[in-house]
């Protein structure tokens, strides 16, 4: 007899073990499906800054306790060149810290650790650099340096966004948790 509850979380398990994820997968992420609903989520577009995840690991990275490298195609037409700056349109940093926020998530609930992911805190961002609309692609690397899994969740984290393999921002010491609701 066909299980079908038993058949998606299957389907499920299986997907969130990939090491690489389209937007369409992105998007499930973001509507609860592909972690599960009470599982980290990505936000749904607009507030989405990733279109791929081309990497992601629980032992790799710069410090071999994980990684995740995902890519954001710039289109002139994003809503918020328009909006800021008028006659000067430029990314937002704060989105840029939050896709870097949003990965650290995504990479706890991929290595299947359960709660809702929230933004704890970041050490030292800088900004050397800005996401015009002359740029092509954003690419965001995620490197761990400790992940807690105990009662406590908690990923730690080093972040650095580039804008055409231009170094842009870095993003030290970043925090996030799962919370059980």
């Amino acid at each position: 007899m066909y299980d079908t509850k038993n058949s998606i979380v299957e389907k499920n398990a299986m997907i969130s073990r990939k090491n690489k994820f389209d937007y369409d997968e992105l998007i499930s992420c973001a509507k609860g499906e592909l972690f599960g609903i009470g599982n980290p989520q990505l936000p749904m577009p607009p507030m989405l800054m990733i279109d791929r995840v081309t990497e992601i690991s629980d032992d790799d990275g710069t410090h071999n306790k994980g990684h995740v490298i995902a890519e954001f195609d710039i289109n002139p037409k994003l809503w918020f060149f328009d909006c800021h700056f008028e006659g000067d349109p430029v990314m937002p940093g704060c989105l840029g810290l939050d896709a870097l926020w949003q990965l650290t998530g995504f990479n706890l609930g991929w290595r299947e650790m359960k709660g809702r992911g929230r933004a704890l805190g970041v050490g030292e961002v800088k900004f050397t650099g800005m996401v015009t609309p002359d740029i092509r692609l954003v690419r965001y690397e995620v490197n761990f340096t400790r992940v807690i899994d105990r009662k406590l969740k908690l990923g730690m984290a080093n972040g650095t966004m580039y804008a055409d393999n231009e170094k842009i921002y870095s993003a030290e010491n970043m925090k996030v948790g799962l919370f059980q609701s």
